[in-house]
């Protein structure tokens, strides 16, 4: 991967949910890449901890790196399609409350909870960017089915287009990106039609990467796919 440009030299990145496929990714390229000074990993397994389903952990997190900031990049890798006992909603009948909640609370509650806390440490000319889904766009439904997933991340794509117009009052030269990764190759994808042609997760990390690098401020809010193309809401 071509060197970022965007965030100077001597860069400090932060990925939260380090231990994910794409995660792991993120830190690997952000490693190899000369500019970066510093990559700070966090999960549930890291120390300090951070599980977006324990928000005093997010808290906890954030106050523990306060000192390594300001950080010129960071990435939220996470999200929750599927897991024992939980599966996307083929029809409205397969809704449950604890399954929206449980799904809620990783792709939208907690990331929430992560801006909330964590965009402080960013520096004012940073970037801050969480994974989303192209599904989780409202105009471009046309399937149905996956209600948690969808409206979970439908209501991220929210958060993060609010917390950039409020962030940008005070800091208008940062970014706040929502991304669609694409299929990747990963646990999330596995089970599901698609992942014959899903993507090595080293690949996709690249790509979303290079979104970030060439993405500007008048850019703050946006929703983008991995290939730069900018997602309708």
């Amino acid at each position: 991967m071509p060197a970022l440009q965007s965030f100077g030299t001597d860069y400090r990145a932060l990925v939260i949910g380090s231990t994910g496929a794409l995660g792991r990714a993120f830190c690997a390229q952000l490693r190899a890449d000369p500019g970066c000074a510093l990559v700070t990993e966090l999960s549930r397994q890291s120390t300090p901890a951070l599980d977006l389903a324990d928000p005093p952990s997010i808290a906890a997190a954030a106050q523990a790196l306060a000192g390594q900031g300001p950080y010129q990049l960071i990435l939220l890798a996470t999200g929750l399609l599927h897991a024992p006992g939980l599966a996307p909603e083929k029809s409205m009948s397969a809704i449950e409350a604890d399954a929206l909640q449980r799904v809620f609370q990783v792709n939208s509650l907690g990331p929430a909870l992560v801006m909330r806390h964590f965009l402080p440490l960013l520096a004012a000319d940073g970037a801050l960017a969480v994974l989303s889904a192209k599904v989780g766009s409202i105009a471009d439904n046309r399937l149905g089915g996956w209600y948690a997933y969808r409206a979970s991340k439908a209501a991220l794509n929210m958060l993060l287009k609010t917390a950039a117009i409020e962030h940008a009052r005070q800091h208008p030269q940062a970014r706040l990106l929502s991304l669609h990764p694409g299929t990747v190759i990963s646990p999330l994808s596995q089970p599901f039609r698609g992942a014959a042609n899903a993507r090595p997760a080293a690949q996709a990390a690249a790509e979303l990467l290079k979104v970030v690098d060439h993405r500007t401020a008048a850019d703050s809010g946006g929703f983008f796919a991995y290939n730069g193309e900018r997602l309708p809401w």
